[in-house]
């Protein structure tokens, strides 16, 4: 399965005409406070589109190109991604994402946190996934918690001191009602 549909996103493979939207969205210091890395340039936002790609390839998910159904607008990235370097545990497939700032607070990057968390329990058959983030990212840290996911811990991760969340598909109720996407 490469493509799904929610109420209001279509999570879909990369395509070449997204890289100058997803590197204008790259490009805002804003969106990127929390990942790490900063503002990313054109050419390292091309780089990571490439990852995304051989990482569909190699293990069969990676994070789908987010489009927005009811305009067609494409609005950033969520999906899967396998930390081979992630320190705690066995478990080291992550969910996450990353919209346009025009697109936060509207619960999207929760309903693309489902639709991930759901393909990887009922089409993977993960036993786990984690999602990591820094300790002041409160926004990411409410989507997590309202996915499903429960704290876990803190955790030193590529030079930076992170918390992490995780659910397991053994008993996965996503959201605060049990629904999932």
């Amino acid at each position: 399965m490469t493509e799904i549909e929610t109420a209001r996103l279509r999570l879909r493979l990369w395509r070449e005409d997204d890289l100058d939207s997803y590197a204008r969205i790259c490009v805002d210091p804003e969106v990127m406070r929390y990942m790490g890395i900063g503002a990313m340039t054109r050419e390292q936002t091309a780089e990571q589109v490439a990852r995304f790609m051989r990482h569909w390839e190699e293990r069969g998910y990676s994070h789908w190109a987010v489009e927005e159904k009811a305009t067609g607008a494409f609005i950033g990235r969520t999906g899967l991604q396998y930390q081979d370097d992630w320190p705690e545990g066995e478990h080291k497939t992550e969910v996450g994402c990353l919209l346009d700032r025009s697109r936060w607070g509207k619960g999207l990057a929760t309903e693309g946190a489902l639709a991930s968390l759901r393909y990887g329990f009922e089409e993977l058959a993960l036993e786990r996934i984690i999602s990591i983030t820094l300790p002041t990212n409160l926004a990411s840290r409410r989507v997590m918690e309202k996915a499903g996911l429960t704290f876990r811990g803190e955790a030193r991760w590529r030079g930076f001191d992170v918390v992490w969340y995780a659910a397991d598909r053994r008993g996965w109720k996503a959201g605060p009602r049990g629904s999932r996407a």
